[in-house]
């Protein structure tokens, strides 16, 4: 073979290998990309049926329900305009409290509980994920205006 065909061969069998590491980082990018939506985006099915992604909220105040195993809990996440109910086996977070933020990663199941395989308590006052965060602050500002409309146009009871 020629030097030039020799060097034509390298070349093409560097791309060829750049080009399958490329799409096998990809790949392995995708499998483990995981979304995070509200409880209002589950329940506006915007969330992916089928595929591990996180919640995140608040722990609705008088939700946690300890099943006799000791392992399993129960509870409800909220954006305080929608609510999902959760289930997770497993050890809690020391900072897992109701009323206080949560992120939980799992699946929704077709009955409409989310399965969680992770949870994630916040880990002082100050901090929430900054998609929980404006997620509370729109729920809160949708509240408000629902509640300012009652109060400007009541019901006539016709």
């Amino acid at each position: 073979m020629k030097p030039r065909h020799k060097r034509f061969a390298m070349i093409t069998t560097g791309v060829a290998a750049l080009g399958i590491a490329a799409v096998l980082v990809l790949n392995a990018f995708e499998k483990n990309l995981v979304f995070f939506f509200t409880p209002s985006q589950v329940a506006a099915n915007e969330a992916p049926q089928g595929r591990t992604f996180r919640i995140g909220g608040l722990v609705e105040p008088g939700s946690v329900k300890r099943q006799p195993d000791g392992v399993t809990v129960q509870f409800v996440v909220t954006d305080t305009a929608q609510t999902i109910p959760v289930l997770y086996r497993g050890a809690l977070p020391d900072l897992f409290r109701e009323g206080k933020g949560v992120v939980t990663q799992g699946r929704l199941g077709p009955d409409g509980m989310f399965h969680a395989s992770e949870v994630l308590a916040k880990h002082d006052e100050n901090y929430m994920p900054p998609e929980a965060a404006e997620a509370l602050k729109q729920a809160h500002a949708k509240g408000a205006q629902a509640a300012q409309t009652l109060v400007t146009n009541p019901p006539t009871g016709k």
